[in-house]
């Protein structure tokens, strides 16, 4: 009897450990990922959040504990949809369900990581007021930033003298490390954080996620929301440096925050919960300083274009960085939807003097107040090699890479291929560690960026770093000396497009051109987290700057016309930027200062001082959208599920290039082509306008009508555009197409790819 008990619970541990290990691999190989269904439609959120676990208790075969231990966030404000831990094949079956749009895997994005408003030509240090309108209305204007959070006690973040918070607001102010709920002020106020998709894919025991809550450790998300809409503050400066007064773009607007970003990154399952939330809460702008890496996915497996499709059909304007690749069609968050910002300069640099032994001076950049009190001799980094590493290798000033008997005392010239700014901020780390005294980086990648190193350091291009490696090769004991950096105004050119700003053309959708506008991104001074370096200010450079900028611009545009569309907005902002400089030359683009076009800047440079008064703008509805996907290949089938209504492709474009959208590309243009576009008016009530064209080389371009004239406020009139190729261009090429008359310019770039009629090839 006794063996028999013994034997039995031996079967029955043995029964237990195989369920047990069962389920262990069955976790190992499950990961998270979002279920993404379409429109709210009219379930409530307790139905919405009802059904979800049903439908992960058939995946789980009945099981309802493993449904709910694997569901980790339902999305049912903005949006409907989940995210959960499912395996591969669980995913796969999921998405063959009803109502299911997409099913994808949680995903990382990353961050696209003052003076500027004072070049940009906006007045008034508290109020930013444009010339001949009041703002004022900035008060009740609400910009939701999705980012690292923020770091509330900053100066720029005061709610001095600030009404009290806009009514009907929703949102709240989520405790957590060091933040509760009463953080929030009249200026900051709402925060929220989110934790599930990071804490899925990473290891949270690390310290450098830091806060876990809405406060800032990182110092990009302070940095986007003061550059948008911080307050005045006098004597603000980075270690010297860029000294001044220095605000947001709409001082008085309020902020919302939505803390998605940590260490490592931004989740999917994150940044939708963002977009539901900011959604509910009653935000009127979302700001987003991040994007996917290039190339961009299909519009509805990418979390930023679900959360801002959404969002745009409730009258929110999302902002998006274009993305700091720098190469052709590297740019991101190009759904038609969004407005996507490229970076440019302003005219203040910051430069440190490098003085050679035969007197003559190079100028290189940086942020470094250090500097050397005396000359030293100078050699290539890859003199001082060490060890294993190849003289190849040490050229590069890797980590360990040097040898310090022959780096000490000794100016270093390293070489850097990459685009992380942490990484040249090593090199010199790597230098000091030697025994240097100094370092000229050659950036091979002519991106142009300051950085603060450890020691006296600056960066040239590989130009000046070819001229000052020929005095090094032919001079028997070279010397150089490097000044401390310092702040220079008036520049030139003016603005010009930075070398790290992604570019066009579009990869998803040829027809919709990206990115929109370009504004400030480089070396831009703003708020920041002590926690980080122990600054309160920074100097930042990235489409992450340039896109609060552009926020800021839209909150007081929402301000003077809280009606207008978020089409209607970003059709202000692009027919009114412009593509001259501050000389009125073309603006030019970065590394090379090439004459720019439509792909490195859009419609061009954005123009403050005129997107109040527009006269005309390109306006378009969410079912404008709906055909457009239409056009792109989505089924009447897909549609309603995005949507849940009783949408139809009856009136689907010919093709995506037909969406009332205020530029126009034709990516395979073969002899004849032609869309219509609609005006809407927005100025004077009798107003009349005359079509100016500056054809793409190779292509004849009429307009029709030519005159067009307006009897009253709002009425829409259509046009047509011809396009004829007449000589067939190589690649693509740009021109324009403007309605004038006395008061405005309403401008939209031309751009033209033509494919041979007779060999069916593009050109």
């Amino acid at each position: 009897m006794g063996s028999f008990c013994t034997s039995k619970r031996s079967a029955l541990y043995a029964i237990f450990l195989c369920v047990f290990l069962v389920q262990l691999c069955h976790s190992a190989s499950s990961k998270l990922y979002v279920v993404y269904m379409g429109s709210r439609g009219s379930d409530e959120p307790d139905e919405i959040l009802r059904l979800n676990r049903q439908m992960l208790t058939v995946v789980h075969k009945g099981s309802v504990e493993q449904a709910m231990d694997s569901h980790v966030r339902s999305y049912r404000h903005g949006f409907r949809g989940f995210a959960a831990k499912l395996t591969e094949e669980q995913a796969s079956e999921i998405a063959k369900m009803p109502g299911v749009v997409s099913v994808f895997p949680n995903t990382k994005r990353s961050l696209h990581t003052t003076h500027s408003w004072d070049f940009m030509g906006l007045i008034n240090e508290e109020t930013m007021e444009i010339p001949g309108y009041s703002t004022k209305n900035q008060v009740n204007v609400i910009i939701g930033f999705i980012d690292t959070g923020i770091w509330p006690e900053s100066p720029s973040f005061s709610d001095a003298d600030m009404p009290p918070v806009p009514v009907g607001w929703k949102g709240e102010c989520q405790s957590g490390e060091a933040f509760n709920a009463s953080t929030c002020n009249r200026k900051v106020i709402g925060a929220r954080y989110y934790y599930s998709g990071y804490e899925a894919e990473e290891d949270t025991g690390e310290t450098t996620t830091s806060f876990k809550s809405p406060r800032d450790s990182s110092g990009h998300g302070s940095h986007t929301a003061s550059t948008a809409a911080g307050r005045y503050v006098q004597n603000m400066n980075y270690k010297g440096l860029a000294a001044g007064a220095a605000r947001g773009g709409a001082p008085m607007a309020r902020i919302a925050v939505y803390k998605t970003c940590w260490s490592s990154g931004c989740y999917d399952v994150d940044l939708l919960a963002a977009f539901d939330d900011a959604v509910r809460d009653g935000v009127h702008i979302i700001s987003l300083s991040l994007g996917p890496d290039a190339p961009q996915g299909d519009y509805f497996n990418d979390a930023i274009s679900i959360g801002s499709f959404h969002a745009v059909s409730r009258g929110i304007v999302v902002v998006a960085s274009a993305g700091n690749e720098g190469s052709a069609g590297s740019a991101t968050n190009l759904a038609p939807w969004l407005i996507t910002v490229a970076a440019s300069s302003t005219d203040r640099d910051f430069r440190s003097d490098i003085i050679l032994g035969n007197r003559a001076h190079v100028t290189g950049e940086s942020l470094t107040p250090l500097e050397m009190n005396a000359s030293a001799r100078i050699i290539p980094a890859s003199e001082a090699y060490a060890g294993y590493f190849t003289p190849y290798q040490s050229s590069y000033c890797l980590d360990s890479s040097l040898n310090s008997t022959k780096a000490r005392g000794k100016v270093l010239v390293c070489r850097h291929s990459g685009s992380s700014t942490e990484s040249k901020l090593a090199k010199s780390v790597v230098v000091k560690e030697a025994g240097g005294v100094g370092m000229i980086l050659i950036d091979e990648s002519d991106k142009d960026l300051a950085v603060p190193f450890v020691i006296p350091a600056a960066i040239v291009g590989k130009q000046l770093g070819s001229k000052i490696l020929s005095y090094i090769n032919n001079t028997r004991k070279p010397l150089s000396r490097i000044l401390s950096a310092q702040t220079v105004l008036g520049s030139q050119p003016a603005p010009r497009i930075t070398a790290f700003s992604s570019k066009g053309p579009n990869v998803l959708t040829p027809e919709i051109l990206k990115p929109d506008v370009a504004a400030p991104g480089l070396n831009i001074l703003a708020a920041w987290s002590p926690a980080t370096a122990k600054l309160k200010f920074n100097i930042l450079s990235g489409t992450s700057m340039a896109c609060p900028h552009l926020t800021g611009i839209v909150a007081l545009i929402k301000a003077v016309h809280p009606s207008w569309s978020p089409s209607a907005i970003k059709s202000a902002i692009m027919t009114t930027a412009t593509v001259l400089d501050k000389h009125h030359k073309p603006i030019t683009a970065d590394p090379e200062g090439r004459i720019g076009n439509a792909f490195d800047y859009g419609s061009g440079f954005i123009n403050p001082s005129k997107v109040l008064d527009p006269g005309l703008v390109y306006d378009a509805k969410p079912t404008d959208y709906k055909a457009f996907l239409c056009s792109i290949g989505y089924d009447e089938r897909s549609l309603h599920l995005i949507t849940r209504d009783n949408s139809t492709c009856a009136q689907s474009f010919a093709t995506a290039s037909d969406l009332n959208y205020p530029s126009i590309v034709v990516p395979n243009l073969k002899q004849n082509f032609s869309v219509i576009r609609t005006l809407t008016n927005v100025g004077r009530q009798r107003s009349i306008y005359k079509a100016v064209v500056f054809a793409p080389k190779g292509v004849n371009v009429t307009v029709v009508p030519r005159r067009i004239v307006f009897d009253s406020y709002g009425q829409k009139i259509n046009f047509t555009v011809n396009f004829k190729v007449a000589a067939p261009p190589t690649g693509y090429v740009f021109g324009s197409l403007s309605w004038r008359n006395r008061r405005s310019w309403i401008t939209s770039p031309l751009v033209i790819r033509a494919m041979h009629s007779k060999m069916g090839l593009v050109f």
